[in-house]
């Protein structure tokens, strides 16, 4: 049970979400704002593009090739706000001079409101401060990375860079996910990359050392924090994702029940889902991978259901209250226009997550995805998402779903079922 006070703040910022927007004001500066985050690690930039098309206000987060656009932009005098709602996140500044200058507030786990300071530069494309210094590194390629926390637990990881002169950009994968598209620049033998999605604000900062080691630092929102090594391996692995999440001993089925976001109890028992296969996900709206990949379940549900197979959706989200967590699943399936079951299933800390499925080892991944036959029995759990900003792994991956769905939509259901 969330805290009152967390739960107020929630429902003051899903009620500035739903404000009406209004073009009204006087013109507004179109084009490419150099928006930066005050974070503990320094400046955290990333771009952003505002354009008018009919007869409304549009801003579009820009990540290397992707694009995260908003629905939801209010402009009134000075003061513009642009909603990512599908996150629960909001941008909020004035326009000082020519300068915009306010904050991006998002709701994280249990309701806490985390607010970063932000200002703007109209016209400006360049992200990080030109230092002069050509690069002395050529960091193309793939590293073996380590992260360390403030308690000293470590993570391994992959990271893919593609540098071009001063240009960089690429993304790290890990067990749990990938940190979607980065850019950033290379100066000396120094790197820098950001990105923000909507939720995510990430800034990592490194050098290379003489023997080809990279050290550096990772910063995530206003509190996380970590340390990373890296060096040069063209076979860097993680461990495979089908291995990691799965049946406790005991257990030889895998079974919910819980509410959609009208109250209506939906369990795997249910008659509708006899001799389907189903893919159950472990999801957030909250979480930027499980938006990477509910925009391909989705086009997965088009292509298959038919043929019997079925989609559901276990949603963890931040907020414990059940109507404001309902209310942020239903913009989450208007953005992805999913027609697959969406059910309210928790809150996203994993400790509790894991305690709603007490069947599971643990759950250490948003997403986590469970695939399950005709006669019921679970075949394969996949822990974690490797979405476009990883390139071939998101191809690979892709396929690598779609040929196993077909082989067990191939399967012949026993004689006696």
């Amino acid at each position: 049970m969330m805290q009152a006070r967390s739960f107020a703040l929630t429902l003051l910022l899903l009620a500035a979400c739903s404000e009406p927007s209004t073009t009204s004001a006087p013109e507004w500066p179109e084009g490419f704002w150099r928006m930066s985050l005050s974070v503990p690690g320094g400046e955290l930039p990333f771009l952003m593009e505002i354009d008018r098309s009919d007869n409304a206000l549009h801003a579009t987060l820009i990540n290397g090739t992707e694009r995260v656009k908003s629905r939801d932009v209010g402009l009134l005098d000075n003061r513009l706000v642009v909603n990512f709602n599908v996150f629960n996140s909001r941008i909020d500044a004035s326009l000082e001079g020519g300068i915009l200058v306010g904050s991006l507030s998002t709701v994280k786990e249990g309701g806490r409101e985390q607010v970063i300071p932000l200002t703007a530069e109209h016209g400006k494309t360049q992200l990080f401060a030109e230092d002069g210094e050509a690069p002395s590194i050529d960091v193309s390629g793939r590293w073996e990375v380590v992260f360390r926390d403030q308690s000293g637990n470590s993570t391994v990881a992959v990271g893919e860079f593609v540098q071009q002169s001063t240009r960089l950009s690429g993304t790290f994968l890990t067990s749990t996910g990938d940190y979607r598209y980065l850019t950033g620049d290379v100066h000396g033998n120094r790197i820098r990359l950001s990105c923000f999605d909507g939720y995510h604000a990430f800034l990592f900062h490194a050098e290379v050392n003489n023997q080809g080691v990279m050290r550096g630092d990772f910063w995530s929102g206003t509190q996380w924090h970590e340390t990373w090594t890296a060096v040069r391996n063209d076979n860097a692995a993680l461990p495979d994702p089908t291995s990691l999440t799965f049946l406790k001993p005991g257990f030889d089925r895998f079974n919910f029940s819980f509410p959609d976001t009208t109250g209506r109890l939906v369990s795997l028992t249910n008659d509708r889902f006899a001799n389907k296969v189903i893919l159950i996900s472990i999801s957030g709206t909250w979480c930027p991978n499980c938006n990477d990949e509910a925009a391909f379940l989705r086009s997965l549900h088009a292509e298959y259901r038919d043929r019997g197979l079925e989609i559901v959706s276990l949603m963890y989200e931040h907020v414990g209250n059940f109507n404001a967590a309902a209310r942020q699943v239903r913009e989450f399936a208007r953005w992805h226009d999913i027609d697959y079951d969406l059910l309210i299933a928790g809150t996203s800390s994993k400790t509790e997550a894991s305690k709603t499925l007490p069947m599971l080892n643990h759950v250490i991944a948003y997403p986590t995805t469970i695939f399950v036959d005709r006669t019921r029995r679970v075949r394969k759990i996949h822990t974690g998402w490797s979405g476009p900003g990883t390139g071939e792994h998101f191809r690979d991956l892709a396929r690598e779903f779609r040929e196993y769905v077909d082989f067990l939509l191939a399967e012949r259901l026993p004689a006696s079922s």
